[in-house]
């Protein structure tokens, strides 16, 4: 007994103890706490009974995790399709024609795309020819496997296969695998023979004072191959710039490395194409940013945007990981600290893989708020 009223101010300090720990008081008014959490209800229906998946999508802003990475790329994206000039007011120094009431109403942010080789080679590509198709983009950004693949598809079709099948087994059959997909070898040599004849005109161009440029290579073969099923029609269509710094890095290059065998002259100047893009940068009243994927593209939009101090909006979708020091993995905020983004930007990344993302993302913003530009190029 003695021992046991010896023992009980200790268990009462314990529970106090153990409860002042658990218990932490809640302070609301921190200005933490954001909106509360909830998820779409299932048994709201549409009157005919389907779900409402503009209600569904929209319900991804409270639901949490990725989906309010989602909802805040909505928001993200939107803002660019909707600013105008006519938003913001005049400053004092402003050049006359920037003062023109409909010059400001029809001046919109410019929006730089950027993504990797792959998303052509997979179904991604007829979202992205939807938007380029639509002048609903300003400017793209990819690499060699992303022009190339658009071209060759127009030539012959790339087919679904699987992610496990053995490469010795592709390799023996002629047949090239991205990630689930599949691409005959034989469409690289439809590409060759399509190719290589309009290189000889490009040639024979050049020799008449013609300087090509990335950009320029890539704006002749949309011309040339004549598809609307090509987003690079659409681009040469709407005279939409596309640059590709690393364009000898896949199928393209090594068709100019042959070529180069017969034409040691040919030249492809790099020089145009940073001015290019970088001037763009500059020129843009109002920057925004969709990078799909890493890499390459990401920095080089990224750093564009650096000559005007930073884009006014970005949404970044992909898989990476900032804990390698990788340019595809690092944050936005990241891109703040070169000076890339602005301070006073919302950026937003949503760790997923872009072909699962990219189309909700277009459906919700581009193909339910984007407004026809008017044909004087006021953008």
């Amino acid at each position: 007994a003695l021992v046991v009223a010896k023992m009980e101010p200790s268990k009462s300090k314990e529970q106090e103890t153990a409860r002042s720990a658990v218990f932490v008081e809640s302070k609301p008014d921190s200005g933490l706490l954001g909106d509360k959490v909830k998820g779409f209800d299932f048994s709201l229906r549409r009157p005919d009974g389907g779900v409402d998946f503009d209600a569904l999508l929209g319900s991804y802003l409270t639901t949490g995790f990725q989906a309010t990475s989602f909802g805040k790329a909505v928001d993200e994206i939107n803002k660019m399709i909707k600013w105008r000039l006519v938003d913001e007011p005049i400053p004092e120094d402003e050049i006359p024609e920037y003062k023109d009431p409909v010059y400001r109403q029809n001046m919109r942010c410019t929006i730089f795309l950027g993504y990797t080789s792959n998303l052509i080679s997979s179904g991604l590509r007829e979202t992205i020819r939807y938007l380029v198709q639509n002048k609903m983009v300003d400017c793209i950004v990819s690499t060699a496997g992303g022009i190339e693949e658009d071209f060759i598809k127009c030539l012959a079709p790339t087919y679904l296969g699987d992610f496990a099948l053995k490469g010795s087994e592709l390799r023996m059959k002629g047949i090239n695998r991205i990630g689930n997909l599949l691409v005959p070898n034989d469409n690289y040599g439809l590409f060759e023979d399509w190719l290589m004849p309009i290189l000889e005109q490009m040639y024979q161009e050049q020799l008449q004072g013609q300087v090509w440029s990335p950009s320029k290579i890539i704006n002749r073969l949309g011309k040339e191959i004549n598809n609307p099923e090509s987003v690079y029609y659409w681009a040469w269509k709407n005279d939409i710039p596309v640059f590709c710094p690393a364009l000898t890095d896949g199928s393209l290059g090594d068709m100019i490395y042959m070529f180069s065998f017969k034409r040691s002259e040919f030249i492809v100047d790099l020089v145009q194409d940073i001015r290019a893009i970088n001037s763009m940068a500059v020129a843009a009243k109002r920057s925004g940013v969709i990078v799909l994927g890493g890499g390459l593209v990401k920095h080089h939009v990224n750093n564009a945007n650096l000559m005007r101090n930073g884009a006014d909006h970005a949404v970044f979708v992909n898989t990476a990981q900032e804990f390698d020091g990788s340019d595809a993995g690092a944050r936005p905020d990241e891109s703040v600290s070169w000076g890339k983004i602005k301070m006073h930007a919302t950026p937003v990344k949503i760790y997923a893989e872009a072909t699962l993302v990219f189309p909700l993302l277009v459906a919700q913003t581009f193909a339910k708020h984007f407004e026809p530009k008017p044909d004087k190029k006021y953008d």
